[in-house]
């Protein structure tokens, strides 16, 4: 019996305020950076509120361009709750294209492979059903911000 593909469902839309990168260096393997998330918004069907300064995405830019993303981050409910993200992904794309997002300047989001998971907890009851989905998003990296659209496999 074949198995349907999952679905994926719109949950929501984050556009997450960063600092400019801290350039820690190379590391061996690549070079580390740790860029301060400083704010942003959440909006979707079934969550909207705020992004809370104190998190930040921990990279590492392996010598191929790829970068592997870590990012570590509180959303605030509109309704109080408090839901923390870990949010694990991978960006390629073209050398140039790359180069000009080290530097902080505006990219083509359609030259970037961009692609997450983010992973949420909360104590709070009406969001604890987040800790038993997965979800997938894809993202945009802009000079000041990164967007991301994410998804609920269902």
């Amino acid at each position: 019996m074949p198995f349907a593909p999952p679905e994926l469902r719109p949950f929501a839309r984050l556009s997450i305020a960063v600092a400019s990168p801290i350039e820690v260096g190379d590391i061996g393997a690549g070079d580390r950076r740790v860029i301060a998330i400083t704010g942003g918004t959440v909006e979707g069907p079934a969550i909207r509120g705020r992004v809370l300064p104190g998190g930040a995405d921990f990279q590492v830019i392996r010598p191929s361009g790829l970068t592997e993303l870590q990012a570590r981050y509180v959303i605030e409910t509109e309704d109080g709750a408090l839901v923390y993200v870990e949010n694990n992904g991978l960006r390629f794309g073209p050398p140039e294209a790359l180069e000009r997002i080290r530097r902080g300047e505006p990219v083509d989001p359609a030259l970037i492979y961009f692609r997450s998971t983010p992973r949420f907890e909360t104590a709070a009851p009406a969001y604890r059903w987040l800790m038993h989905r997965l979800f997938v998003a894809t993202g945009a990296r802009h000079p000041d911000r990164v967007e991301l659209a994410v998804f609920e496999v269902g």
